[in-house]
């Protein structure tokens, strides 16, 4: 909802003003707000996303719009979120299980986030756990369903980290661009960093100016 002639027309109502399109003089109000900081106007412009990720991504993602929601110039109170649920939906689940080539080491100087990949013939025994140990965890799951056992309590037999959610995010432009300058840093998790870029290629058409502005640029690209 909205554009980037939204953002400019949101700052300038203060004067009773309003552009009919957006001119270079919009163009210039859009640029001095986003190196200002003045993000308020950036909030009257919003995006709607339906994602579908493992619960790792889908609970790193909640954890940061919880935390810059009370943030001050950070987030808003506009984010919005509606999630499928396993106490309702018994569909056949599926899990995230990365390639051989995938699997990361523990970084040397840091508690969290990760280093170069590990081997592949490693990454192929890790791969090949990880499977069994799903297939397990379905095997209950169906079981428990089958014997009764109501969803919201078989669901506990389903390795939950690695399971596909899906989910509605509504969300501020404001909101939205803040998301992407946290994801989109090289020390962000490789899987959410995927997801930001997605988030980055399906805004920016429609935000070109706005986008342009909030996001910083890496000198690499």
């Amino acid at each position: 909802m909205g554009s980037d002639l939204t953002v400019a027309n949101a700052a300038r109502v203060s004067y009773a003003k309003e552009s009919a399109e957006l001119s270079e003089r919009d163009i210039r109000l859009i640029k001095f707000l986003a190196k200002e900081g003045h993000t308020s106007p950036f909030r009257h412009a919003i995006a709607q996303f339906e994602i579908y990720a493992p619960l790792m991504v889908a609970r790193q993602w909640w954890k940061y719009i919880v935390g810059s929601a009370h943030q001050e110039g950070t987030g808003d109170s506009l984010d919005a979120w509606n999630e499928s649920s396993r106490r309702y939906v018994t569909e056949e689940p599926t899990f995230y299980i990365p390639q051989a080539d995938e699997w990361r080491s523990a970084p040397e100087n840091s508690k969290q986030g990760s280093g170069d990949p590990i081997e592949t013939e490693r990454g192929k025994y890790f791969n090949y756990n990880l499977r069994k140990y799903i297939q397990q965890g379905e095997h209950l799951y169906d079981l428990a369903l089958e014997s009764g056992i109501c969803a919201e309590q078989a669901r506990l037999f389903l390795p939950a980290y690695g399971m596909y959610v899906r989910w509605y995010w509504t969300a501020s432009l404001q909101s939205v661009a803040h998301f992407l300058a946290q994801r989109l840093e090289h020390d962000a998790q490789v899987e959410i960093q995927a997801y930001a870029k997605a988030i980055l290629t399906l805004i920016e058409p429609r935000f070109p100016v706005a986008i342009g502005e909030l996001i910083p640029k890496k000198e690499d690209e």
